[in-house]
């Protein structure tokens, strides 16, 4: 016999899962982090800069960062960084891991379960390599998705062991593995509904069954429905601390949207359109986005109640045709169970729907996808190898897809503009786009997508602020400030717009309001160094040097390389009197940015003040070097020259 037949079937096709899943998925190893998201929970997230340490597990365990508590995630996170640091490659290469993981789990925990390996292979399969899950895997603030389904399917795993001989151990690490899932995510809610279901199909567990009267079925231990439910009660009140802690948290950093804001009627309309187009997109994976603007109450009706009754027309038929496919009924219900958390009916964000909500309840179409394609291979009698070609082919085609889908994903860019190019009146593509642009310099195209974004949406926090930026960096300073002011009104305490309309008065002669800008900015946040800074010019300028040293010291407590705060505190240390202190921080200030033309002078300057006049000189000199249109250095360094020469002829 041949050394190839002794391996068994199920490890081919663990291997050729293995194989699809790098061959859509290694390319992100060389994707950057984008900046919804990634950039404030990761890049920009002080607790996550140490790696993974005992300060960071205590704030892991306490913050409500990310819109809930997820302590085990940011854990992940933690360890990202302590084995990577913050290069982007190796967190995108954990996700793809985690999902390689979830794959060969869910097959394994299938064919398990039914005994069925080509099938189970199928689902797996599909699962690998649908689109819908793209977002889940390259995106690596979905760590969250990936995490909690691992945990998930050891969970679904630990379950079908404890089925086949229930033990107070093998049921623990069921209790175990779906406490850390819910720690990960919450999403995995629904796991107690989910395990009834395999109750029904495939352990066949439930006993009396009215379409089993022979007797329990399968190599599972049966028991009544009271006592299927009954079990999972230490489940349920798992799942129902969860839901009550998320809610909290999520409404107590105001990511709950208000029902005066989309009234229930809307929200119901979308999830019913959203459930078909959920499925709409597992059939035929095209148009995804990072985002999909919630439409809010402009629902099209019609469209609310074709939807509507395509689900219940769906829903009767699936029950009509339950008997002696049970999987038709299992399938089903997963899916529309499984997303009823994250549907909308309570709306966290302004997206009506989102690719990755659909990582987990697409498995209960899958397995209808599997069963119901052998059932019908069986029925027409195709033969084998047209029925393995024909689920090649949908793979195939599959995985071109999501290879292409992955892709997008290279950058904050092609991603957002992939999403402009799929949907409609996108005001946090135009917005994160105008970010980027800002970002990159071009400020001109930044102008144009936070404009459109605020014409699809006036009152959108952040953007106004970044607009009014962009508007100063290009001298329109006085149209800044409208825009820094309609940011305050949306975000009461938002501390950039603070700052920047600070700054803006204060270029613009409004002084008095530059300086109460800053006192806000720093109530707020009172280690802000750059408004210590700027609070501290102008109380300069309006003679209080005393209290403007106060600012500048204190700014560069919090950033002791801060080299303008230096050249400012020297400046009004000089002005009181203190030359040796001011010339110290002059000097390091000009360490700091040797290319500050405007520093040298001040440097020379003082130094001339104290008679040092051949380092004067070449300060001054220095200077001019970098600036060589200074007339003020020139003046002085004439004077230091002659003052030196008159010290060389009278032998000093």
């Amino acid at each position: 016999m041949s050394p190839l037949r002794r391996i068994p079937l199920h490890f081919f096709i663990s291997a050729f899962l293995a194989v699809m899943v790098v061959a859509i998925y290694w390319q992100v190893g060389s994707f950057p982090f984008i900046l919804l998201d990634d950039e404030p929970l990761l890049l920009k997230n002080p607790a996550l800069q140490g790696g993974l340490t005992m300060e960071g597990v205590r704030w892991a365990f306490t913050t409500d960062m990310d819109a809930g508590w997820i302590p085990l995630t940011w854990l992940s996170r933690m360890l990202d960084v302590t084995l990577f640091g913050m290069n982007a490659g190796g967190h995108h290469l954990v996700n793809v891991l985690l999902h390689l993981l979830n794959t060969l789990l869910l097959f394994r925990v299938l064919r398990e379960a039914t005994g069925k390996t080509w099938g189970s292979g199928f689902v797996a399969a599909l699962f690998a390599v649908h689109p819908l899950h793209v977002e889940s895997v390259a995106w690596v603030t979905e760590r969250k998705d990936v995490l909690a389904a691992f945990f998930w399917m050891l969970s679904l795993g630990a379950y079908v062991r404890y089925a086949a001989r229930p033990g107070a151990a093998r049921y623990g690490a069921v209790v175990l593995f779906f406490a850390l899932g819910l720690l990960s995510k919450p999403i995995v809610v629904t796991l107690p509904f989910v395990l009834l279901l395999l109750d029904y199909w495939p352990l066949r567990r439930l006993w009396p069954s009215p379409d089993s009267p022979d007797g329990p079925p399968s190599g599972f231990s049966p028991a009544t429905p009271g006592r299927l439910v009954l079990e999972k009660l230490p489940l349920f009140f798992l799942s129902a601390a969860i839901s009550v802690i998320t809610y909290s948290s999520q409404k107590g950093i105001g990511a709950v949207t208000p029902f005066d804001s989309n009234p229930l009627w809307a929200r119901a309309g979308n999830a019913v359109q959203s459930y078909v187009l959920y499925l709409r997109k597992a059939v035929w994976p095209s148009d995804l986005a990072i985002f999909y603007p919630h439409p809010g109450t402009n629902l099209v009706p019609w469209k609310t109640v074709a939807a509507g009754l395509v689900l219940c027309l769906a829903t009767a038929w699936v029950i009509r045709n339950v008997r002696g496919r049970r999987w038709l009924a299992v399938g089903w219900f997963w899916y529309l169970g499984m997303l009823v958390p994250v549907i909308g009916l309570v709306q966290v964000g302004g997206n009506a729907m989102a690719d990755r909500c659909a990582y987990l309840p697409m498995i209960g179409i899958y397995l209808i996808a599997a069963w119901g394609a052998g059932e019908l291979a069986a029925r027409f009698k195709v033969p084998d190898p047209a029925t393995a070609a024909a689920a090649f082919v949908c793979l195939l085609a599959l995985t071109t897809c999501a290879w292409v889908q992955a892709g997008y994903w290279r950058g904050s860019d092609p991603l957002f503009r992939r999403a402009l190019e799929v949907t409609k009146e996108n005001w946090l593509a135009h917005g994160s786009l105008g970010l980027n642009a800002s970002l990159a310099g071009r400020d001109g195209e930044a102008e144009v997508h936070y404009r459109e974004a605020l014409r699809i949406r006036p009152y959108l926090p952040d953007v106004h602020n970044g607009l009014g930026e962009v508007l100063d960096r290009q001298g329109r300073t006085e149209e800044a400030i409208p825009n820094f002011r309609e940011e305050l009104r949306i975000q009461p305490r938002f501390v950039p717009a603070f700052y920047n309309l600070g700054v803006a008065c204060y270029r613009t002669g409004k002084v008095e309001e530059a300086a109460a800008c800053f006192r806000e900015t720093l109530r707020i946040l009172p280690d802000h160094p750059e408004a210590h800074n700027n609070l501290g010019v102008v109380l300069s300028d309006a003679g209080s040097d005393d209290e403007a040293i106060e600012h500048f010291r204190a700014a560069l407590r919090v950033r002791p390389a801060y080299a303008e705060a230096h050249r400012n505190l020297g400046m009004a240390l000089s002005r009181g009197g203190a030359l040796a202190e001011a010339t110290w921080h002059l000097r390091e200030a000009v360490r700091l940015r040797p290319e500050a033309a405007e520093t040298r002078n001040n440097l020379g300057v003082l130094l001339a003040r104290q008679g040092a006049f051949p380092e004067a000189v070449s300060e001054f000199r220095e200077t001019l070097r970098l600036k060589p249109d200074h007339e003020g250095a020139r003046f002085n360094l004439d004077r230091a020259v002659f003052e030196l020469e008159k010290a060389g002829r009278r032998g000093d």
